[in-house]
């Protein structure tokens, strides 16, 4: 079973930025850590996930992806912090392996009104909003554990 993501990657800190989409986060996550595909994030060393939005289907993780790609690097960093202040590298996470992070209900955005931005610009982080209760980070186990096991049938990633 795929699960089409939205994710961003860092270099480090408030550093270079990277977003992507994939159907299968933890294999093109993977990819990225390991340098095994030549590219951006290759080149400046952009390896750590720091914020993923998980969606029901690929047209809707590709549609986050672009208004995010719109938005300024003040709304990127804020989306960041309020899912994960510390800039922690969820990889651990969504391969099972942290117990350490903040659960979703101590990492949702409390309002969109903390950001700045015109509301009625669909591209503005007034809309962070997932388009599900499970597009923010949950329990791996549950939403990736048929990858975890290796038997989601993917013969490669579809980015």
């Amino acid at each position: 079973m795929k699960s089409p993501a939205a994710y961003i990657l860092a270099s480090q800190r408030n550093g270079t930025l990277y977003i992507g989409v994939t159907s299968d986060l933890i294999q093109r996550i993977w990819q990225h850590r390991e340098g095994v595909v030549e590219g951006f994030t290759q080149q400046y060393g952009v390896k750590t996930l720091v914020w993923y939005e998980q969606h029901e289907t690929m047209e809707s993780a590709i549609s986050r992806e672009k208004q995010l790609k719109k938005w300024n690097r003040d709304w990127k960093l804020r989306l960041i912090e309020k899912q994960n202040p510390q800039w922690l590298d969820l990889w651990p996470e969504i391969i099972g392996e942290s117990k350490n992070l903040p659960s979703p209900s101590d990492t949702t955005p409390s309002s969109p009104s903390a950001f700045v931005g015109d509301p009625a610009n669909s591209s503005s982080p007034s809309d962070l909003t997932p388009s599900s209760p499970n597009a923010f980070i949950g329990d791996p186990a549950a939403q990736l554990d048929s990858r975890l096991r290796g038997n989601d049938g993917s013969e490669g990633d579809a980015t």
